[in-house]
């Protein structure tokens, strides 16, 4: 299916497509106004749109009888029409030619920009709450010193203390993304309930952010739990 844009018009005119056979295995169709109606109905006539008195077409829809065939229809429409408005040789178009093909492949760019536009606000999003995280674990880490000391005397192990920390970050962290999955779910169903937009969320697409925010949560917080589990405990009790 083609589609030929023209000068917008506010009133259509009826026109037809016709299609004459050429060579083998080629069509060629011509936009041009209908000479033959039945005689029980009225003959069709231009109209004039308003003070403008605009007369011409808005848009023309025609169709190939094949896929393969699309690109002859195009240039062969393209040769008509230019024909018809009476366009030189190296002048632009004052007509525009688009068929689905090129509808797709605009909106797949339009979803692949907003992917790519949604997933870099998410990174920093990700990478912001991880440097709050570990900032909050490396003050807990300070103030805590004199604890870490005390369970390091009484036979506590690096890596006893390096998992406390880190079950501290991660808990943190999986708070912090359900309650950001929270508002979002809560957003997005009052959206739907307002818009009447259709709304689809997925389950999985729900643990994956709650997997990520783990993620963040170990990465982040691995680094003050190591230098919690590095104290000596000697200078950790004169604190």
């Amino acid at each position: 299916m083609g589609r030929i844009k023209t000068p917008s018009s506010c009133c259509p005119t009826p026109w037809s497509r016709n299609s004459s056979r050429g060579s083998p295995g080629s069509t060629t169709f011509y936009a041009r106004r209908s000479r033959r109606r039945p005689s029980r109905q009225p003959k069709p006539r231009l109209q004039r749109c308003g003070a403008s008195g605009i007369t011409w077409l808005d848009d023309i829809l025609c169709s190939a009888v094949s896929a393969e065939a699309i690109p002859l229809a195009e240039h062969q429409i393209t040769a008509v029409l230019r024909e018809r408005h009476h366009i030189g040789k190296g002048q632009e178009d004052d007509f525009n030619l688009r068929h689905p093909t090129e509808i797709a492949q605009t909106r797949v760019a339009s979803q692949r920009t907003m992917t790519l536009l949604l997933a870099s606000v998410a990174t920093v999003a990700l990478v912001v709450g991880g440097i709050g995280i570990m900032n909050i674990m490396l003050v807990s880490v300070t103030e805590r010193t004199r604890e870490i000391g005390i369970r390091l005397a009484v036979g506590a192990r690096q890596r006893d203390i390096r998992a406390q920390f880190l079950v501290e970050a991660i808990t943190m962290a999986l708070l912090g993304g359900g309650a950001g999955t929270g508002l979002g779910l809560l957003g997005a169903y009052g959206i739907a309930a307002v818009a009447a937009w259709p709304t689809l969320i997925r389950a999985d697409i729900l643990a994956v952010a709650i997997a990520f925010a783990g993620a963040v949560g170990i990465v982040f917080g691995f680094y003050p739990a190591w230098m919690a589990s590095r104290l000596d405990p000697i200078e950790a009790l004169r604190q």
